[in-house]
């Protein structure tokens, strides 16, 4: 009887595991593909043998993770790495289309990354490594943040002092520090929402155990505002941390309370920092200064209108936009891939976020839902802000688009919060 069950198990494993390796298959074709249009389109632009390594670097680290993934998290959700797999490719070749000198860098930060990614995958199973140690990650968080204040450095030698260099490696803190905070917030709220299942608050009063977390969250956001002057990260740290509030206290209450904070630190920076204030006046009319502060969004905006329905063609376009491989990826992919490309980019995103949502929703513990709710929100709003930002829908922040833009604390990131959507997935009902 028990081998009658175990051979079932089997069965109803290798069905996701089928589904899964098909869609490898399909961005694994798609990233070769493109690399080969490269390679026939701009064969001076990158030397050819990266053409090959390439792609074949892709297939032998996607292909390592989902044999890996088979041992260590059988019951995982089946879209989640098909999804980050063909973000990844596609990120591959938009480097190596705009920055050839970055391509042999990115390519070493994605096999990283996917190492990371199983390490977390081979983690046991309840996670309680990340929970009992919340308050480490929180201190090493604001650590990393404080030093990011003081010793701060520009790879350019000018602009935000937003990175950490280490004998001529730079990384930027602030991708750790949203980890490490979500964690924090997981393991606080899921702590604190038991508690309160004993606690009576008058209707109308706002719990102090939420409180006070939030009053915090706003102030780490502002002072990033403010010292910083990283609009992006201020924002969506404090977004994500308000819908883990929400679905921790199921009160909307809370959600607009935040947002009139968020809302105030804004203004506080529109009125304080030059910084955010151009941004502000260039999204409110960018044709006004389009040679000058607003030339980056006016050059994307054209480029996507070039673009038309299908694009020009990979390595066909005249993408001119400055920083494209780092902070507006949309301009050249709406360029050369057209309408459809961009909403398949959106979709790609809307799939990694809703499916780790689902896994969210299925999580056995309370901490395992806060942490993938978290993660899947800093996904999803990380992706709409800067693509958003691309296309002049709100104000351009200096944020990455995860798994696509050319960095290494960010590629390392990411892969990180897919392994973690990837292991609560696997520990569902």
């Amino acid at each position: 009887m028990q081998d009658t069950l175990t051979f079932q198990r089997r069965i109803a494993l290798s069905r996701p595991h089928s589904r899964e390796r098909a869609l490898l298959a399909l961005a694994g074709a798609f990233t070769a593909v493109g690399f080969l249009q490269l390679g026939l389109v701009n064969p001076l632009e990158l030397a050819a043998y990266l053409y090959v390594i390439a792609p074949t670097l892709w297939a032998a680290a996607f292909t390592a993770a989902h044999v890996a993934l088979n041992r260590y998290l059988p019951d995982r959700d089946p879209l989640i790495l098909p999804s980050a797999g063909l973000l990844a490719g596609w990120g591959l070749l938009e480097v190596a289309r705009l920055s050839r000198s970055d391509f042999p860098r990115q390519m070493i930060w994605l096999a990283i990354g996917i190492a990371a990614m199983l390490a977390v995958a081979a983690a046991p199973r309840e996670l309680r490594w990340l929970r009992r140690y919340r308050y480490t990650w929180l201190v090493g968080g604001l650590a990393l943040l404080a030093a990011t204040f003081i010793f701060g450095v520009n790879p350019s030698g000018y602009g935000q002092t937003l990175w950490l260099g280490i004998g001529g490696v730079f990384f930027q803190p602030s991708e750790v520090v949203k980890l490490l905070i979500v964690v924090f917030l997981a393991s606080y709220l899921a702590e604190k929402r038991d508690l309160l299942l004993v606690m009576r608050i008058p209707p109308g009063l706002m719990n102090p155990t939420y409180l006070a977390p939030m009053l915090a969250m706003w102030g780490v956001a502002t002072a990033m505002l403010l010292i910083q002057q990283d609009l992006g990260a201020a924002i969506l740290l404090f977004l994500a941390f308000l819908v883990m509030l929400y679905l921790a206290s199921g009160k909307w209450h809370y959600l607009l309370v935040g947002s009139a904070l968020l809302i105030a630190a804004v203004l506080i920076g529109y009125g304080l920092i030059d910084r955010v204030t151009q941004r502000v006046n260039t999204w409110l009319n960018p044709w006004e200064t389009s040679k000058l502060e607003s030339y980056q969004v006016v050059q994307s905006l054209i480029g996507i209108g070039a673009g038309g329905l299908i694009g020009q063609g990979l390595g066909l376009g005249d993408p001119v936009v400055p920083a494209a491989h780092t902070d507006m990826p949309l301009a050249v992919i709406g360029e050369e891939f057209g309408l459809v490309g961009a909403v398949a980019l959106v979709t790609c995103y809307a799939l990694l976020t809703l499916r780790g949502l689902r896994a969210a929703a299925r999580s056995r513990t309370v901490f395992g839902g806060l942490l993938a709710a978290g993660l899947a929100t800093l996904l999803g709003m990380q992706a709409w802000i800067i693509m958003a930002g691309n296309i002049n829908l709100i104000p351009l922040t200096g944020i990455t688009l995860p798994l696509v833009s050319y960095g290494g604390s960010s590629m390392l990131v990411s892969c990180l919060m897919v392994g973690l959507l990837l292991h609560v997935s696997a520990d569902s009902d």
